[in-house]
């Protein structure tokens, strides 16, 4: 079939039939009928994806490439950061962001195994777990409510002598208090590391002006699993303004190698084979000088090309889950004397995640959820609840170490308990909505709903 044509051609025709593929059995929206499973999240895309994705497959690269290139390009660019590492997954951004602050290159600041590392347990574990697995100590602040982020005024009593960095994520999109963290950080010379993979979008305003979460602080990092803001089907990203610690990143990122070549690049430095590095042989190959014991943690180009796409529709992505949030939050506010509603940081425009809500004193959330999961409307709760209570912890909960609580997770320990949260997803339609309202309202209303408390 393609005898007749240049390779180009030939692409160009796979392409045209992969768009018109996706258009006629993709994305076929059926009408909302009530009762239908609505997800907290789902993947919002179109035929540039597919087509992204099958134009990168032809050329048959794999690992990072081209599109990888173009992505962490375009990404630090909407971020306005100069430098962007793209990774496999949201979680690899987490522990190539905590293992940059353990490189011996940063000197006195480079975090050891037994410093400290200021965090919250209500959140998801990977943001705690590269702690951890360094031998680095966790030291565990309450979180507020409604905003579901750390309680600064904990910062002071958390700190030691060993404190070397904090270590937080933007809960569901809300941005932590990020004028007093950074003061707090600057003050005691330490690191900062904002998880940003539930926020990506989230406005903060920063000395007068207004900068996006992850971009604050010394690192940020993303995640594009296929929940979040925007998606690659796995994938994340490191973001920097700090050159020393993106070179760090890199080196950690493509298995502690000191070469900062691109994958199929030779000799960019020049220096390929006339230096001398540790106890090598002057002259040993440059492209196989490790500085950092690291990993692999590249994405494929595959990932990047739908990425691509996937960034260009993010804008429009931002703004539906903020009106979707503002619908769920007027159409629940008569709800308020049963629940708890979420509230944006002070100075902040979230990006929101989900909607997350607390039942209040004599509502009970396992009575709750269930109904609403059974009228099809899928709930999560805040992940971990409170990481200190999981099976995970149960050897340093026996020993007494390995962690550092400096005062009560009393807030922490009551989103574990009363706290649960529904999607605002750009797919999501004025039709779900009002039926999550009505259901969450039928199911705070029920007969029989109060707990012991």
């Amino acid at each position: 079939m393609f005898e007749q044509m240049t390779e180009q051609q030939a692409r160009d025709q796979i392409l045209e039939m992969v768009s018109a593929y996706c258009d006629t059995y993709h994305n076929k929206k059926k009408d909302y009928v009530p009762g239908d499973r609505i997800s907290y999240a789902a993947r919002v895309y179109d035929h540039e994806e597919m087509v992204n994705l099958v134009d990168s497959a032809l050329e048959f690269w794999l690992t990072s490439g081209r599109y990888t290139e173009q992505f962490e390009k375009e990404f630090a660019g909407y971020l306005g950061l100069r430098f962007c590492s793209l990774v496999n997954s949201g979680s690899s951004a987490n522990l190539l962001a905590f293992m940059a602050l353990t490189s011996p290159l940063l000197g006195e600041r480079q975090i050891r195994p037994e410093d400290e590392v200021i965090t919250v347990a209500a959140g998801f574990p990977t943001t705690v777990a590269p702690v951890v697995q360094y031998g680095a100590v966790p030291v565990f602040v309450d979180v507020t409510i409604p905003q579901y982020n750390i309680d600064v005024t904990g910062l002071e009593e958390a700190l030691s002598g060993r404190t070397k960095a904090v270590m937080l994520a933007h809960t569901l999109g809300n941005p932590f208090d990020l004028k007093a963290v950074k003061a707090f950080c600057e003050t005691h010379n330490l690191w900062l590391i904002e998880d940003n993979c539930d926020a990506l979008g989230s406005v903060y305003t920063w000395n007068g002006g207004k900068r996006f979460t992850g971009t604050i602080g010394d690192i940020g990092t993303s995640s594009f699993y296929p929940p979040h803001h925007m998606t690659m089907g796995e994938g994340g990203a490191v973001y920097t303004d700090n050159p020393l610690l993106h070179k760090i990143i890199r080196s950690l990122r493509d298995w502690g190698r000191d070469c900062s070549c691109p994958s199929g690049k030779d000799n960019l430095c020049g220096h390929r084979f006339d230096r001398q590095y540790g106890e090598l042989p002057l002259g040993y190959d440059h492209k196989y000088v490790y500085s950092h014991f690291g990993y692999n943690l590249k994405a494929t180009d595959m990932q990047a090309a739908i990425g691509c796409a996937q960034l260009k529709k993010f804008p429009g992505f931002v703004e539906k889950r903020i009106r979707n949030f503002e619908y769920l939050r007027a159409g629940l506010a008569d709800a308020e004397d049963k629940l708890i509603l979420p509230r944006a940081c002070e100075g902040s425009e979230p990006s929101w995640f989900g909607f997350l809500m607390t039942c209040r004193e004599g509502v009970d959330r396992n009575r709750v959820v269930p109904f609403i999961e059974k009228k099809g409307v899928q709930t999560r709760m805040l992940f971990a609840g409170n990481l200190v209570k999981h099976p995970c912890f149960d050897h340093m909960r026996g020993a007494g170490a390995g962690y550092r609580i400096p005062g009560s997770l009393e807030n922490t320990d009551r989103i574990m308990r009363d706290s649960f949260w529904i999607g605002v997803y750009p797919g999501m339609t004025d039709e779900m909505l009002d039926y999550m309202i009505q259901t969450v309202k039928e199911a705070v209303n029920q007969e029989g709903i109060s707990n012991a408390h």
